[in-house]
Parts: C-alpha cells; structure tokens; sequence
C-alpha cells in the first residue's frame, strides 16, 4: 500500500497544481522549538532568575499558543485532490518529524542532567518536569504520525520516540486497535458523552495497554511465534524504555528516577486529554444487522486552528485523518462536514481537565450535532 492509498474526496478540487502552493511550508520547522523548550527553559531560569520559567514547556501549551491561536484564527486552506500525491512524495516534510527525534533525546539528556547537577529546588524539578513531559506528549503525537507509514525506517523511529514516555504499546494499539474500534463502545480511547477527563484518562491508559497487548499476543499466535519473544513489539517498546531509563540512571544516577517517571506520566497525560476530545460523545452509525459502519470525518471532532495545528502536525484535523489514515501530516484537510471543536487542542486540554466547565462548553455541541436524539451519541448506555 502506497501513502495515497485509500484517499477520499478532498475539500478543495478542480484547482491548478501549478498554481496551489502550501503556504505553511517554511512554518512546520515551528514543531520543533517544543523539543527545545528545555533548553529555553534553562536560558529563561538562567537570565531572569525566575523558577518558573523551567515549566516553559507547559506555558508554551496552556498560554502562548492558545493566545496566538486566537489571535491568528482558523486556517481555512486545504490542498486540492489534484496535489496530495505530489505534497506525499516531498521529503522536506519527512524531515520537519525526523528532526523532532535527537532534538526530543537531546533535551532529555540536558534535563536529566540538570534534574542531578543544576541547583534546584524541587519545585523547580517538578516544574522541570512538567517541560519534559510536554515533549514526550506532543512526542507521542509525533511518533503518532510517523507509525502511520509503511517505511520500516519511519516505524522504527516512531518506537524510539515513545521510549520515552513508556507508551510504546501506543504503536499497536492506536494503528490496529483504536483506528478500527474508534467512535464504539469498544475503544477505550473514544469518550462517552458526560465522562469526565479523570474518569477516561486511566480507562483509556489501561484500556488500551490491554487492547494492544491482545492485539500483539493474536499476531504472534497466528504466526506461530510465542507471546513472550523479541518479536513481540509491546516486549520491543518495552526493552527500549528500560535501556532509556537504565543508561540515564547509570550517567546521572537514581536520583532523577522519580523526574524520569513524572514526565512520563505528564506526558500520558497531554496525550490522552487529546484521545478524550477527539471523538468525545460520537457514535459511528449503525447498519441493519447492528455492525457499525466504516469510520467518517463526522465521527471525529475536528479542528483548523492554524497555528496551534502547526505545533501538532496537523492532529487537529483528526477527522481526515481517521477517514484517510495514510494520509500524512501536510496532506490532511479540514472537514467541513465534521464536528467541529470551537477552539484548538491547547485550549481544549485546559477545559477538559476542568469537568463542570468541559460540560458546559461541549455537551450542548454534541447534542446539538446529533440533534437532542440521545440514543445517537456514545454514552454509558451504549456501552
């Protein structure tokens, strides 16, 4: 299967090629000031004299761009059917994702290394922390768009990346677990209709460490291979984590242990606040014999906020993405026909760690959407 495999109908058709150029190509390097923002955290600590600045990571997300967001607006510009196979082909945006990978490892090094040498409080550890685990979640959104490809080199780094949040089962699960079950009662990473947050965020974690731990066991099996072997990627991802952890314990020592894991869970966390909003309350339609019918845009929420979708390669337009998996980051198109979320991921991460204000902002959308018929959205009583 080729990158333009299974591509649907574009939102823009019958323009030139020639003439049609992304005017956000020269802005996706952006992506990667996130991996940086370690670094700039300790030149902001450093020349301000100011500890908060070590959680510059995490203001980058909850303040800068969500006002910036704001002040830009919507996007409004998806490219023609007629140039997604030439947009697929181009390297140049390969390596906008490509580069996250030592820039991710480089700013984990510098972290641990200051978590066991810089002096600092341990709020300033904490705050340190919550920088680091912002990488390792926009991360995962990284290797989220590089396991989508059939390039065993683009795979690989997609495992490499996740080492560091210790989701590696992310991998299998999202590719063959959530992508088939999404927007049904059976995917723990699909939002019912008035969960909160907290609620999805451990039934989502170990859902789907369940569900890709079965998935990887039923492969092996019909291989003929034990469960128990290298070749079993959630054992791979797994083995990868630990000699992340045990080669940064063995330079800087048992110390940053406790940072190690807090940045992991943080990350984990960034990543599933994004599960929960993308198809929160929607529920794919159903055929006469009761099966579902295969995922639309209209069962994800979607998003064209420009600049907070720069940050995300383009996870925001989530509803293009689950109709046309292959499709890769500057391909995607906005989805009129969708769902849409009235602001981007980063605002959207804050309200939903805010349960009574999440309801009041999105469960009227959601009723709205399927029209005050209850027994069309995913709730408990689908289940």
């Amino acid at each position: 299967m080729t990158d333009t495999d299974d591509v649907g109908t574009g939102v823009e058709t019958g323009v030139d090629a020639l003439a049609w150029r992304d005017r956000k190509r020269y802005w996706w390097p952006l992506g990667l000031l996130i991996p940086l923002s370690p670094f700039l955290s300790w030149l902001l600590v450093e020349h301000l004299h100011l500890g908060l600045f070590w959680a510059t990571g995490a203001w980058i997300l909850i303040l800068v761009i969500p006002i910036v967001d704001v002040a830009v607006g919507a996007d409004g510009h998806s490219p023609p059917d007629n140039v997604i196979a030439e947009l697929q082909d181009d390297r140049y945006y390969r390596w906008c994702t490509y580069l996250f990978v030592p820039l991710q490892y480089g700013g984990l090094v510098f972290a641990a290394w200051c978590w066991s040498y810089a002096p600092m409080a341990t709020g300033e550890k904490i705050a340190l922390a919550m920088t680091v685990g912002v990488v390792a979640g926009v991360g995962i959104n990284a290797a989220h768009e590089l396991g989508h490809k059939n390039n065993r080199h683009e795979r690989r780094l997609a495992k490499i990346v996740l080492a560091q949040s210790l989701y590696g089962h992310f991998y299998i699960e999202h590719n063959h677990g959530h992508h088939v079950k999404v927007a049904t009662p059976r995917d723990p990473a699909s939002a019912r209709f008035g969960e909160s947050f907290w609620i999805f965020l451990p039934r989502s974690a170990f859902g789907g460490l369940r569900s890709g731990w079965l998935i990887e066991s039923a492969r092996l099996r019909r291989q003929g291979s034990p469960v128990l072997s290298p070749r079993n990627s959630i054992v791979q991802a797994w083995s990868l984590s630990a000699a992340l952890f045990g080669t940064l314990i063995s330079v800087f020592e048992w110390q940053i242990l406790p940072w190690l894991f807090l940045q992991a869970l943080a990350g984990i966390t960034f990543l599933e606040a994004a599960n929960y909003f993308e198809n929160y309350g929607l529920l794919r339609a159903r055929r006469e014999d009761g099966s579902f019918v295969k995922a639309r845009p209209e069962d994800s929420w979607n998003s064209d906020h420009l600049v907070s979708n720069l940050f995300l390669y383009q996870l925001q337009r989530h509803s293009d993405h689950h109709a046309n998996p292959r499709l890769r980051y500057q391909s995607l198109r906005s989805a009129p026909t969708a769902p849409q979320l009235p602001a981007g991921y980063a605002v959207m991460i804050v309200c939903a760690a805010v349960p009574p204000l999440w309801r009041r902002i999105m469960d009227h959308r959601v009723l709205d959407y399927y029209n005050g018929n209850i027994e069309l959205l995913h709730s408990k009583a689908t289940v």
